[in-house]
Formats: C-alpha cells, structure tokens, sequence
C-alpha cells in the first residue's frame, strides 16, 4: 500500500512537471501563432477596402486565440466575486479597443486589442518561466527525498519503502544510496555528501557509532544503520515539510501589495469610467468627444494593472528563499526576510554556537617528563570515565587502547579526581584538591580552560588544558556582521567569567554576559530589545535545543541545524543546515538583497505606471506606450526578481 502510494506520488509529481513544461511551450506557440495571424490581419486591413465588422472578424481569430485564457480567468473571476483583477482589466480594455470602431467618428483599434492582449501572454510566458526557476531552485532540496530503504529482516535483505521501517531495524546502504533514515552506524564505514542539506560541498566521514541523517548520499563504503527515528520523524521530512510551507509565511511587503491591489483595482476600473463620461458630458458634445475619452480611458485601463506588483514581488522573496536553501539557510517565510534585513543586534549564545560545544586538550605543560607521556598517563587514568573531559583526554590520546598498557587500582575521588595504577606508577588526575591532598606541589595556569593537574607517585608532573575549542570561522562571522553594519554583537553562556572574557576577547564581540541560567538569557535579551534602536531589529542565535525560550522572544531566532537538528529545525525561523556562524551574515545579505530587489520593482513599476496615466488623461500616451507601462514593465520586474536567486558568497 506504502509503495502504491509512493509510487503515486511520484507519478504526479512527475505529470506535474511534464504539465508546467508542457504549458510553457504551448503558451508559445500560441504566442508565435497569434504573431503571425496579426500581421497577416494587418496585412489584409492595409491591402483590403473591407467594411469594420469584416475586419473584426479576422481581428477576432488571433484575439480569440491568444485570449482566451484571460476571458476565462475574467469571467471565472466574476463568477467567484473576485471580478477586479487583471485579467478582468485586460479584458474590459480589449473587449472596449474592439468595439471603439464602431462609434461614430472613432478609429479602429483592432491590431492595438490583439496586441495588448498578446502582450500581456508574452508577460505570463516570463513569469511561468521565472517561478519555474525560482520552484527549481527550491525543488532541489526535494532530491534529498529517499525512495527506497534495504532493511535486514532475520536472514533477508528486502527492498521497501522508507515509511514501512520501524525505529531499531537495520538498514543497508550502498554506495551511491540515499541514506532513508537517521539512525546510528553499526557497521562500515564511509564518506556522505550532504551538499542537498548544508551546502557545504566537503564530504563528511563517518565511522561506526556516529549518527547519520536522512538525505545524505553513501558515497564509498557499504554501512549499516540502526535507525533511531521513523520517516515521519526523520530529519529529511521535517526539512521538505518545513520547505514546503516557507512560501506560506508572508513578508508585510507581500500583504501590503495584496491589500494594494484589492483596493486599487476598483478604485482604478471607477475612475476609468468616470474618465470615459466626465470629460464628454461636462464639454456639452458627449457624441463627438466620448470616443476620444474612451480611448484613454481604456489606456488608463491597460496601464493601471497591477501585475509588475503583484507577480514580481512575491516571486522575488520566493526567489531569495529559494537562493538561501541552496546555501543551506533554510528562511521560514518571506516575513523572516523583512525582519532578517533590519538586524541590528545579534545575540550568540556560545557553546555549540560559536564553540563546538565540546571539550577538547588546547595545551599540555608537562614538569617532569614530555608531553606524549604526561597526555599517555592522564588517558589511561580516565580510560572508564564517563564524564567529558575523561574523554577530551582519550581524543588527544587515541592510541590509549591499543597500547597494552597495563592500568590497575582504579579510585575515583569524589570533588578530586581519579587515581589508578599505570604499570608500576600511581598516577593522580584531578583538581587542585587532590594535588594538595597528596603534597604534590601545584601551580595555576596562563590559559583559559579547565585545568586537570597529573602527579605521578605524588610528585607534580604537569597539567593539562581543557576546553570548548571556538569554531575557526566565528571570527570570520563577527567581522563580517560589523562590516554589515551590525552594531551590537553580545555573547551569553552559562560558563565561567574568565572563559566567556577570554572568547569575547578572541572573537572581538561588543559584549558578553557569562555565569547565566536560561531565565537569565531571556532577561537579558528582553533589556536588548528594548534599548535597540527603532526600525533595527535583534537576531538570537542559539543551537535549537536548551535555547527555545530565547530563540522564541527575539525578533527573529537562528538555530544552528548541526546536519538537520530536530529541535533546531522546529524552534527558529531560520536554520543554518551546517554549524558555521558564516552563514548569518550571508543570511543577512541574502534578506537585503531581496528587499532591496523588491523595493527596485515597487518604485519602477509605480514609477512608470504614474507617469503614463498622467499622460494617458491629457491624450499624450499611445496604446503601445500603455502596454510597455504594464506587461513591459511586468516582464522587466520578473526578470529583476530572478537576480534573488543567484547568491554570491564572498
């Protein structure tokens, strides 16, 4: 049943596709169909002494056929009570070209109706083509989709389809393979390409023990996964979800044009009439000037659609949403973008943020023997402890297992430390306590960290430094951020004074607070919101897990995804797919750059649009300059709006 489903699925995406290709190119042919017929119709009218409703007639056959689309959108739209959009505008003033000629003293305007409304498909023809390209540039997260999933049932590897595995089987992926589900490698080994989720190009190694997600590609090794989550639940279908409903979310530059437009329309069909009946019954010869009148009333008409409005700016955040999630910045709505572009505060909490939120050795000061030896003791003392800097120690230490080293008489010492037997030396790791406990003479520290002194047989042997190691491109972000205009970046952790002095100091940040609880974060942040500046807005960026209340009260929250978090994908408004505080300020230009692209098309369209109806009233513009202040000026903004795809990272 899952399989038919999902094989249904497909198919209509499939038709899906094939229909929008399909229509782009019948849209065309129709377009270079009616072309010809014009000028054949054109042709005819120059070569022929035929009478007007001849001519409407031959002028009727291309109409009709490049214009029927937009009849039946009008009518429908009446139907509906919805009659004031632009296919009902392009209607009227077609329809009213057409029928201009029949009025006494007027001039046919056939080859101006057929043009205008051919014109008005040539617009629809660039903006399907644009929002093909923009759904494209979405659509390419849609590849991480898995279709197939090789479980191991008893004896038997079958092929199913990934929503029919359970939490805990195993699964088998190939080179080349999807990998279906998260889950945990039990055995293998290989390299995953998980461009479709961060963008970051640089193939990730894995081993046995570590977590994969849903979407990355096997490139190497045959491995075998514990799945831990189902496809429900699973990295991937909460990224496609999440992708799915980004456009939902409008920006106020979007509602504003909607609003806009509804008001707008009847305002502008109303005073088209009254520009039609006013002039000719107030000059007292109403048969000889109504047809002049109706002319530009109908200009008026054609000018005044609202399509460069209403098309390109939706179609230009739908580009920037677009452009980021191939850069592994995931926006969730084009609001997001408003409010991205005003950043003037961003707040970092550290660990996992601008650190990697794992301890790791940053220095070893041996006194009575090299480094090699000091770090080879401390491993084997903390070979069973389970805590974190028992196991920063192993790391720095790797072949501490495998050196057959004999350790016995292992204690651990409440609030000190651990001791145990290395070979034929007694060997304490611990804090200053224990080294006073057994009369070792210890000494503090230069450096920053958590400082684990070593004794062996009671005599100090030297010290060894811990730390959250800062991400190597944090710096990068900050100084970006201020190059950006930035002014205020403010640091929160929970750790120490002295370490969060010492990473504010090191990543240059406008401020730190340390030694917080979360309620603390959100206090602060509040007093942050408060004293920014009005029309600036705060961005927080945390990882998504323990940072939930803070990531909700800001402006705008930022999780830091670590390869699709879960947590982090349902908390923030934006998600960086990867863990590289790079990505904010990139995020941040990508949200400038489509509102200044937006706000581009708003002022040239009104521009344009003002300024022919001003000529238009007083009889000055030609239909031809009508039409250019609409579906010329539609087909410039669309193609304005395609800029928001393409993001260049520097």
């Amino acid at each position: 049943m899952a399989n038919s489903l999902h094989e249904h699925h497909e198919c209509c995406e499939y038709e899906h596709e094939h229909h929008h290709e399909h229509s782009l190119k019948e849209q065309l042919g129709l377009i270079i169909t009616t072309a010809l017929l014009l000028i054949v119709a054109v042709w005819i009218e120059h070569s022929f002494e035929l009478p007007t409703w001849q001519l409407l007639l031959i002028y009727l056959i291309p109409y009709l056929i490049i214009g029927h689309d937009t009849l039946k959108e009008a009518v429908e739209g009446i139907t509906h009570g919805e009659a004031f959009n632009e296919h009902f505008l392009m209607s009227i003033a077609t329809i009213g070209a057409l029928c201009i000629g029949f009025l006494p003293g007027a001039e046919t305007q056939f080859p101006e109706a057929v043009f205008v409304m051919l014109f008005f498909q040539v617009g629809e023809l660039f903006e399907g083509y644009a929002e093909g390209k923009s759904r494209e540039s979405i659509s390419h997260l849609m590849d991480i989709r898995p279709d197939v999933a090789h479980v191991r049932r008893g004896a038997e590897e079958i092929e199913v389809h990934p929503e029919e595995v359970g939490i805990g089987e195993m699964i088998i992926v190939k080179p080349g393979e999807k990998v279906p589900l998260d889950g945990v490698i039990i055995t293998g080994q290989s390299s995953l390409n998980t461009v479709a989720l961060t963008g970051e190009s640089v193939p990730r190694d894995v081993n046995v023990g570590d977590e994969v997600i849903s979407g990355c590609i096997n490139l190497s090794g045959v491995i075998t996964i514990r799945t831990t989550k189902n496809f429900g639940e699973s990295t991937v279908s909460k990224i496609i979800n999440l992708v799915e409903h980004a456009t939902e979310r409008k920006s106020k530059s979007e509602t504003f044009i909607t609003r806009f437009a509804k008001v707008y329309t009847p305002i502008v069909v109303f005073a088209a009439i009254a520009l039609a009946l006013l002039p000719p019954i107030l000059s007292g010869n109403f048969t000889d000037t109504f047809p002049t009148w109706l002319y530009r009333a109908l200009m008026f008409l054609v000018v005044s659609c609202p399509c460069a409005l209403v098309i390109s700016v939706p179609l230009t955040f739908f580009g920037g949403i677009g452009g980021a999630s191939r850069k592994g910045i995931l926006i969730k709505g084009a609001s997001y973008m408003d409010i991205l572009a005003k950043t003037g505060t961003v707040v970092f909490d550290k660990t996992g943020t601008l650190t990697h939120g794992q301890f790791a050795v940053t220095a070893v000061h041996p006194e009575i023997c090299d480094e090699h030896h000091l770090l080879h003791l401390a491993a084997h003392v903390e070979h069973y402890s389970t805590h974190p800097i028992g196991a920063a120690l192993r790391d720095a230490f790797p072949n501490e297992a495998t050196d057959g080293c004999e350790v016995s008489e292992m204690e651990e010492i409440v609030g000190q430390g651990i001791r145990a037997k290395v070979e034929n030396d007694m060997v304490y790791v611990g804090n200053p306590k224990m080294m006073e406990a057994i009369g070792a003479k210890w000494h503090d520290c230069h450096h920053v960290g958590t400082i684990i002194h070593v004794a062996i047989n009671g005599e100090y042997a030297g010290h060894i430094v811990i730390n959250d190691k800062i991400k190597d491109d944090s710096l990068k972000a900050i100084q970006r951020l201020q190059a950006l205009g930035v002014k205020r970046t403010v640091m929160l952790t929970g750790d120490r004074k002295e370490v969060g002095a010492d990473v504010a100091k090191q990543l240059q940040l406008s401020e730190y607070h340390a030694e917080l609880l979360p309620t603390d974060k959100v206090s602060i942040v509040e007093r942050l919101l408060e004293e920014k500046n009005v029309g600036s807005t705060l961005a927080f960026v945390g990882d998504g897990i323990n940072d939930a209340p803070v990531l909700a009260r800001a402006d705008v929250g930022i999780a830091m995804g670590g390869l699709g978090s879960e947590a982090a994908i349902e908390a923030a408004d934006v998600v960086l797919m990867d863990d590289k505080p790079s990505k904010i300020p990139l995020a941040i230009r990508i949200a400038r750059r489509t509102i200044n692209i937006a706000k581009q098309n708003v002022l040239f369209a009104i521009g344009v649009k003002i300024a022919v109806l001003i000529l238009a009233t007083f009889g000055i513009a030609t239909m031809w300059m009508a039409v250019f202040a609409d579906v010329g000026v539609t087909v410039l903004a669309v193609f304005n709006a395609m800029r928001a795809l393409k993001i260049k990272v520097s």
